[in-house]
């Protein structure tokens, strides 16, 4: 029997554009992105937060449509239009039904290449990104996180807000908005991606009957390992509850280990049946909210542990998780313990590729990050290869000593973290 053909093909343009589709022929679906190979690391510091600035903007009027006809376009094919920005990449994106992709990727191709960003809209948005900045300050579990990272990674552009500042946002004038998207948004920076019912070579011809005539310029992007800093925070704020975020160093997400830092991760606490949920929660009632993640970039990363409970539990909750720690690296793993955590790792990973917009958005992800496509039964059969011994091995590096990043939001006057910064927010 002839093998059959795979489902995903790539073709590069002339000017250096990367598309890359993958068939579904059981769906009536299509989704497609637009994913710029850059995001907020890649800023100076005087441009920080410009990235998601302009995916802002670009909703906000082209030279083909006004902001009201972007929105009212959208609505008509009633599909799902959307955008974000992340540390390392940007990303525009539509759902439809396959009848309305050459539609709906019109409007998308105009976003991208035309642009009017007039001056009286970067003023409204400007402040609608500055409601966003405040909106992120009102919520104590997103600002932990906003307050942890910025500390862990001091003085990199990893560790600022994606969104930037009151300060940098000022700045950002028609002119200094215009040279940064000229500069980033060039076709060898930027991957289209599509899945669901499309055939490749017409995808290929709708995606260059807009993109193929960008000019081929380089994107001249700056990165650099940042290094991690232990620091202690505490933020007085009036809350019912504190909020904790504990984290470590770990591999970073093109690491060989990155199968085993997910399982170790879903074992420590990462469902109902992980060790902090069953610790913490079950059995000393000491949070609702508590679990752990992996924050993994091209050259860094960070697992870390978060908790929501009374100020005055906030020490015990510390105590427990590096109990945790300390036997994750100290003592084996059961067998049991290791499949169910593989198990539902594998579950997770399947499920979420089950919409054709996942299946878009992990085409594009891979392309970006590692050059090449992992097929689902790759993927699953390296969780499938790690060990016991590997998670032992990968905890005892993650928690190589009892020295972690520590921030506490809350009403901690009387938390004795040792020399803890205290900020008053």
């Amino acid at each position: 029997m002839a093998e059959q053909a795979s489902p995903i093909r790539q073709t590069v343009l002339d000017n250096g554009l990367t598309i890359i589709s993958e068939r579904m022929d059981h769906v009536r679906s299509a989704s497609v992105g637009i994913w710029v190979r850059s995001g907020s690391r890649h800023e100076e510091a005087a441009l920080n937060g410009i990235s998601h600035f302009i995916e802002h903007t670009l909703f906000k009027g082209t030279r083909n449509r006004t902001s009201r006809e972007i929105a009212v376009e959208s609505d008509a094919i009633g599909g799902h239009v959307d955008a974000f920005t992340s540390r390392e990449v940007a990303a525009y994106y539509v759902k439809v039904l396959d009848e309305h992709l050459a539609r709906a990727f019109d409007l998308l191709a105009d976003l991208v290449t035309s642009p009017s960003f007039a001056d009286e809209e970067l003023d409204r948005e400007r402040n609608v990104v500055m409601e966003e900045i405040k909106m992120v300050g009102d919520t104590p579990d997103d600002l932990v996180h906003e307050v942890f990272v910025a500390n862990f990674w001091p003085d990199h552009p990893l560790g600022r807000s994606i969104l930037g500042t009151n300060d940098t946002l000022a700045t950002f004038n028609h002119d200094r908005v215009v040279d940064y998207f000229s500069n980033i948004y060039t076709p060898r920076n930027l991957v289209v991606a599509g899945a669901g019912n499309l055939d490749h070579e017409k995808f290929v011809d709708m995606v260059g009957g807009y993109l193929s005539a960008l000019n081929d310029k380089p994107a001249h992007l700056s990165a650099w390992a940042p290094a991690h800093a232990l620091r202690r925070i505490v933020l007085d704020k009036d809350l019912e509850q504190a909020h904790l975020v504990l984290g470590m160093q770990c591999p970073s997400m093109i690491s060989a280990d990155r199968y085993c830092v997910h399982v170790l991760n879903v074992i420590l606490g990462g469902g109902m049946s992980s060790r902090l949920f069953q610790t913490i929660r079950e059995e000393h009632g000491l949070a609702y909210s508590v679990y752990s993640g992996v924050n993994a970039y091209t050259d860094a990363g960070y697992l870390s542990v978060y908790a929501a409970t009374s100020p005055d539990q906030v020490s015990d909750v510390i105590r427990l998780s590096v109990e945790e720690f300390h036997k994750l690296k100290n003592e084996p793993v059961s067998d049991a313990e290791l499949q169910r955590a593989k198990d539902q790792l594998k579950v997770s990973i399947m499920l979420s590729l089950e919409s054709t917009s996942a299946r878009m958005s992990n085409l594009a992800r891979q392309e970006i990050f590692f050059g090449r496509q992992f097929t689902l039964d790759e993927i699953l059969e390296r969780i499938n290869r790690v060990t016991t011994s590997d998670v032992q091995r990968v905890a005892g590096e993650i928690f190589s000593s009892d020295e972690m990043a520590i921030t506490a939001v809350g009403q901690l006057g009387s938390l004795d973290l040792d020399q803890a910064q205290i900020v008053t927010v």
